[in-house]
């Protein structure tokens, strides 16, 4: 780290290793490199007989030993990347000079690249999203019958439990996987198309023979894992791909959002806590503090990513005829640094779910706390089975609760609602105890958990087993 130059914080605190190689300088170059092997080698093969075999050898045995100093010396001089590392390409395979990037335009290296690592970036961030899920589902299933309060409005509400509650996370994460994955199964390359898309130059190359033009695009498509390429382009792909493709990270970042959010006001009531370390510091004055920093960080770095997603739709709505290049320096940041963002989101989301701590008593103190007057409809049933007027019993309930209500918001004191309807002569019948047993309040919520993992979670697991256990790869 160079300390007196600006680094960005995507870099040195948040995102993981592999993604900031999968965006680093050598896997963009060597990929360029690659594609103009794949050109070279097709177009041999479909009759450009001045590619010889040695260029094609010295370019493949070149392709990983990039002069990055070079090019940036060929990159001041011409003021053109593309066109500097094809000049560093042919110094180091000198048998391939003046063939490499024939036909080709800088986005034929340009844009099949950024299609190549978007999709790599989209498939490690789909790891990271089952991993989440999974922990997710480990944490429900070990708390699907712990009764909590429930919130609607942040006002309580009737129960549920506290595993139910993560399956909501759980499921919010699952749809942007599967939303991921589509992106992933319906990306297509830019393939081989020229210029303004027209493919005329190679037209040219092929002395007008159209088979071989369609032949050399599907080639290098299908070399590169693509299932097809798009049928017509300008210079560039459409770049409401990259539209889609952010929108879809802007999605996994709303769902951790609302994930985190709710670990901190959980973390605020006591309830649910994440993870925090022996030798942590929550607060540099107040050394009491257990801070709830990393859903935090990941709440900043997924508004972060909300707040990308406007970017590439401008970009896209802003090509002219074929192509504009104030894409580019946008592009440039828009992309790499939403998906350097997004992976330390769910890196943190990883670390959290996987370490998430519950306080059973005091999540059962808010539940007794508010469980009095939700009871009070099979308070009201219990009475009439007892013999009771219905009428009565319910205006006796009514007091009763208004009352008991008035002392906890104006005297901060406990509900004494059981206790009032315990001296009342009218419930006198009544096992008011056995009445207010949590578990009769939850519902169908552990047997939903149940369901949850084995139709959405289950499936998850089986499409990513090998990369569930992957450490998490958090800096601070």
């Amino acid at each position: 780290m160079n300390h007196d130059v600006y680094e960005s914080p995507l870099i040195s605190r948040n995102a993981s290793t592999a993604m900031l190689q999968l965006w680093s300088p050598r896997r963009k170059f060597g990929l360029w490199r690659r594609l103009w092997v794949a050109l070279a080698r097709q177009q041999r093969d479909l009759g450009i007989t001045r590619i010889t075999t040695q260029a094609i050898d010295q370019m493949q045995a070149a392709v990983d030993t990039i002069d990055f100093e070079r090019a940036s010396e060929w990159e001041k001089r011409l003021r053109h990347d593309v066109m500097a590392h094809v000049h560093t390409f042919e110094e180091a395979a000198p048998a391939a000079k003046g063939i490499i990037h024939l036909g080709a335009t800088s986005q034929f290296v340009v844009d099949n690249a950024d299609l190549i690592l978007m999709r790599q970036a989209m498939q490690l961030l789909c790891q990271h999203l089952a991993g989440a899920i999974d922990a997710l589902g480990i944490f429900a299933a070990r708390w699907k019958s712990e009764p909590t309060l429930g919130y609607t409005h942040f006002q309580p509400a009737q129960l549920t439990t506290v595993g139910k509650r993560a399956t909501l996370w759980a499921q919010d994460l699952a749809l942007d996987l599967q939303e991921l994955e589509y992106r992933i199964s319906t990306l297509r390359f830019r393939g081989v198309k020229g210029t303004t898309g027209t493919q005329a130059s190679f037209l040219t190359l092929f002395d007008g023979d159209h088979a071989k033009v369609q032949e050399l695009d599907q080639r290098i498509t299908q070399a590169f894992d693509f299932a097809e390429s798009f049928t017509v382009t300008g210079q560039t792909y459409p770049r409401k791909v990259d539209a889609a493709v952010i929108n879809s990270l802007a999605g996994v970042a709303a769902s951790v959002h609302r994930l985190c959010n709710d670990i901190r006001l959980l973390a605020g009531l006591k309830q649910v806590e994440e993870p925090f370390e022996a030798e942590q510091v929550g607060s540099s004055a107040m050394a009491y503090k257990r801070n709830p920093m990393r859903c935090e960080r990941a709440t900043g770095l997924a508004r972060f990513v909300l707040s990308l997603a406007s970017s590439p739709l401008m970009t896209a709505s802003e090509q002219w005829f074929e192509r504009t290049l104030d894409d580019s320096s946008n592009k440039r940041l828009s992309i790499p640094e939403a998906f350097l963002a997004m992976d330390g989101c769910l890196q943190i989301v990883v670390n959290v779910a996987r370490g998430l701590v519950v306080y059973p008593e005091v999540v059962r103190r808010f539940v007794m706390s508010e469980l009095p007057f939700m009871a009070t409809e099979e308070i009201l049933m219990a009475g009439v089975k007892a013999g009771g007027d219905r009428q009565e019993l319910h205006e006796s309930i009514r007091r009763h609760s208004q009352a008991a209500a008035q002392r906890v918001k104006q005297e901060g004191q406990t509900n004494d609602l059981l206790e009032r309807l315990g001296h009342d002569p009218l419930f006198s019948q009544i096992d008011l105890t056995g009445l207010l047993d949590p578990s009769k309040f939850i519902g169908r919520a552990p047997q939903q958990v149940d369901e949850f993992i084995a139709i959405v979670i289950d499936p998850i697991r089986r499409r990513y087993q090998a990369t569930l256990d992957t450490p998490v790869d958090l800096k601070v």
